[in-house]
């Protein structure tokens, strides 16, 4: 019989110029009750929303918490979420704020944002929005290793300028909580020895990491997109993941 430690409650969240549609492959992998699976649009990332360019990170966590409500994720039933990217500055701030509701935190390669810390501090004022850059410059920026060329084609087709107030808003935390959440960080354009060598330096983008009290690295050798360029792979860790906290939730 399916009971809720057995059906864990798994929340997808993309990172920048994406909306829940980014998810797609990796649902159609995931093997569970797909109720208890939901991928999420967050606010400032739907192209009908009038408002969406003045949506700020403070938005994103309410949505976020919404979902969590919805849900009826508890202290008894938690949640594991999963941040791909950019949308580690939401989740970061959920994760302050209610981390006895998180049994889990998957990050996918990506990691904890620290306190005081901001996407893009000092983006211009002036633009109220980013765009998907051209691919020859996001190549610079995150590998498009993987990509195919339908792939890139619906990337640039779906993608959603990012709100300028979401880059430049600092995260401000100050739960020590959210240290004791266990962790997996699925490590796919930087190995998992790049990652854990760069939290122990403090660098900027991991220091965080290095507070974690548990910590589980995997390996996904790929570019910045996994849930395309290896979906199926990408759900089967999301899964044995969430399954490990809920049989010890």
């Amino acid at each position: 019989m399916t009971t809720p430690n057995s059906t864990p409650t798994i929340i997808l969240i993309a990172g920048h110029w994406l909306g829940a549609w980014a998810w797609d492959d990796v649902l159609e992998h995931l093997r569970a009750d797909t109720s208890r699976v939901v991928a999420l649009t967050l606010p400032g990332l739907d192209p009908d929303d009038p408002d969406r360019a003045t949506r700020t990170l403070d938005d994103q966590a309410a949505a976020i918490e919404h979902t969590l409500a919805h849900l009826e994720v508890s202290t008894e039933h938690p949640a594991t979420l999963v941040a791909h990217s950019g949308a580690n500055a939401p989740v970061s701030l959920v994760l302050d704020r209610h981390p006895e509701l998180i049994g889990r935190m998957i990050w996918v390669d990506s990691g904890p944002m620290a306190n005081g810390t901001a996407f893009a501090p000092d983006f211009p004022q002036d633009l109220t929005e980013l765009p998907l850059p051209p691919f020859d410059v996001l190549a610079q920026q995150a590998s498009l290793d993987g990509l195919t060329p339908e792939m890139l084609d619906r990337f640039r087709a779906r993608a959603v300028p990012q709100p300028a107030p979401v880059l430049r808003q600092t995260v401000e935390l100050t739960n020590n909580a959210r240290h004791a959440v266990p962790t997996t960080l699925v490590c796919c354009s930087i190995s998992s020895a790049q990652v854990l060598e760069m939290a122990r330096a403090r660098h900027p983008m991991f220091a965080e990491v290095a507070n974690l009290a548990t910590v589980d690295v995997v390996d996904l050798p790929t570019g910045h997109w996994p849930m395309w360029s290896s979906a199926d792979s990408l759900a089967q860790v999301i899964q044995s993941a969430a399954i490990l906290s809920s049989r010890h939730a």
